[in-house]
């Protein structure tokens, strides 16, 4: 159901590659709301993609950038001014990748040069969006830029490797240019933590189905999806959240706050055949009813 909170809004979506994507979600909720968008992404992943069909749901053009080129960026904000007839008021960066993932090199084994990939596809981009939109003044007061991080962020996952470093980073400057940005023109930075999420990049991550499976049983109100992530993200696009800012944003279902639930313990307790187990915990039917 639309309330049309982005009613007269415009803003650009980084990284919609089909419909299994957050940004893609958040795009079609942003139009629904009301938003008028532009979209953008690598001209590798849109050959991948299917963005031309979200274009024409979002009545949305294209335009191609490398969000880790200075002048691509510096052309996609110059022509979104252009397109909107000035300013605009959001921008979501969802932008993600570990070359040191997806070749299976562990965390004490790395590339260093892929690392420095890492960190600049999935965090530096992120500086050079806010710092390029700053200079050139392009966000109205007011407006909201949003970034997808992960727990991992502050917590050790096993196997999500150099992406943990490039989520802390992510979060740290969307602190430390918040401040800025907030102080001199009034807009908001902030960072969305999301459940394990299965878009197309996140399952190709050994081992996802158990890390979801995981976070489902630990988290009270189960995993968040993509679709409610999209609702939670125009929130923070909306003139209901005039005041957040610097801000890292658990939407998890509860994850970032447990140490462990009856759900998870009672698997645990399983896969040891634990025979001395307190017998609330050998029945899952009996769950509901205990701490």
């Amino acid at each position: 159901m639309a309330h049309k909170l982005l009613e007269g809004k415009k803003g650009i979506i980084f990284g919609a590659l089909n419909n299994m994507s957050i940004a893609w979600k958040v795009a079609e909720r942003a139009s629904e709301e009301g938003a008028q968008l532009v979209l953008t992404n690598t001209p590798i992943a849109m050959r991948f993609g299917e963005i031309d069909e979200l274009a024409a749901k979002t009545k949305s053009i294209i335009i191609p950038a490398d969000a880790t080129s200075e002048k691509d960026i510096e052309n996609l904000i110059a022509k979104t001014m252009d397109h909107f007839g000035g300013k605009f008021d959001f921008i979501l960066h969802s932008i993600a990748m570990s070359m040191n993932v997806r070749k299976g090199r562990p965390y004490n084994d790395l590339n260093y040069d892929l690392l420095v990939k890492t960190l600049d596809i999935s965090a530096m981009s992120f500086h050079k969006v806010l710092q390029i939109a700053y200079k050139l003044d392009a966000i109205k007061e007011w407006g909201s830029v949003v970034a997808m991080s992960y727990v991992a962020a502050q917590r050790t996952l096993y196997r999500y490797n150099d992406m943990a470093d490039a989520k802390a980073l992510l979060e740290s400057i969307a602190r430390s240019f918040g401040y800025i940005y907030g102080r001199e023109r009034k807009v908001r930075v902030n960072t969305v933590s999301q459940s394990p999420t299965k878009t197309t990049a996140g399952s190709a991550v050994k081992g996802f189905d158990g890390l979801m499976d995981f976070t489902e049983r630990m988290s009270p109100l189960g995993n968040a999806s993509a679709d409610e992530c999209a609702d939670y993200v125009i929130t923070l696009f909306s003139d209901l959240t005039k005041k957040v800012t610097m801000q890292n944003l658990f939407h998890d279902g509860g994850f970032s706050s447990m140490g462990m639930s009856s759900r998870a313990m009672l698997m645990y307790n399983r896969s040891l055949d634990c025979k001395d187990c307190p017998d609330y915990i050998n029945d899952e039917k009996d769950i509901s009813t205990n701490q």
